[in-house]
């Protein structure tokens, strides 16, 4: 089995296990390319890659490419025979993937074709999969089109949020990541198109996390859970003239029949801290929110801040 030479690229947090794990494979990491130092928060401070943090800590050679020259110079400098990729934030264009001996793989949080895109698991949780996984698979020109190596599958809870399932896509894929190297190593390498009707998973947007509550509440629920990670899902409130954004944080579906009234309408107010809006189909039970400018709260807190009661509007 020979001893690989890699060049491992990616930008955020979610990529630091899988550096470690190729780091540990007992191959060579050659470089790690990340993307940039970004301005963070309101002072505008530029602030590392986590990735490139975690380079340093290893003592591995770190790349910051600001453009397509500055990245196909620093894969041919690193002479890869396998480029390892997630997360890495861009496209990598054909002729820098032909750069690498045996290609790129890249590690997506879906079965492809499905969700391909920049949010796989919100979207699957948005839309109420009951399966997901993990897909191993060959970079080509296009937007996660290439070829599967290998795939692994993993069952979405009902208890799942964003920020539980992707933890466990993460071990799946790290376990993923490790067999794969070992079968390239050994020279076993498959390549099969993907298969299936493809599906987009798109950066999410503001009106993504929009609640509107003349949805079915499984629909809502969903956005919640699949938004528990970075914006949360929301909706706004207006009171004397004054339009405020709410951050729903946990929700939940109410057992219990279902009741009558307006979409948008406070049903009632259950034991445990939350209260249940009337949806176009069901009702959302609200656990804990966030209003503009305030701290996270328990909702029945935030309905008697505002003196709401059953019957009333969130409006």
């Amino acid at each position: 089995m020979q001893k690989l030479r890699l060049a491992f690229l990616g930008t955020p947090d979610i990529a630091c296990p899988f550096l470690r794990r190729a780091a540990a494979s007992g191959h060579e990491v050659a470089g790690v390319i990340s993307q940039p130092d970004r301005p963070v928060g309101r002072g505008l401070k530029l602030c590392c890659a986590p990735v490139n943090a975690l380079a340093g800590e290893l003592e591995l050679r770190a790349y910051k490419p600001a453009n397509r020259r500055e990245l196909h110079a620093a894969v041919a400098e690193l002479k890869p025979d396998l480029g390892v990729v997630v997360a890495y934030g861009r496209l990598i264009p054909e002729e820098t993937l032909a750069l690498a001996r045996y290609g790129f793989l890249n590690v997506h949080f879906s079965l492809l074709p499905k969700y391909r895109g920049a949010a796989p698991v919100q979207w699957a949780l948005i839309n109420g999969e009951k399966v997901t996984g993990v897909t191993l698979f060959w970079l080509d020109k296009g937007m996660d089109t290439g070829p599967v190596f290998l795939r692994r599958e993993e069952p979405v809870l009902e208890s799942d949020d964003a920020a539980s399932l992707f933890a466990r896509l993460v071990s799946v894929g790290e376990d993923l990541l490790a067999e794969g190297l070992a079968r390239v190593a050994a020279g076993d390498i498959a390549r099969e198109p993907q298969a299936g009707e493809p599906s987009p998973a798109p950066k999410l947007t503001a009106a993504d996390a929009l609640l509107d509550f003349s949805r079915p509440a499984p629909e809502l629920l969903g956005r919640v859970r699949g938004l528990a990670c970075g914006a949360r899902a929301r909706f706004f409130l207006e009171r004397d003239g004054r339009r405020t954004a709410v951050q729903v944080m946990s929700a939940a579906l109410p057992t219990g029949p279902e009741r009558g009234g307006a979409p948008g309408s406070v049903l009632a107010v259950e034991p445990g801290g939350g209260f249940v809006v009337k949806c176009g189909v069901g009702g959302l039970l609200l656990k804990t929110l966030k209003p503009e400018g305030k701290k996270e709260m328990p909702a029945a807190d935030f309905l008697n801040g505002l003196r709401l009661k059953p019957g009333d509007l969130l409006r």
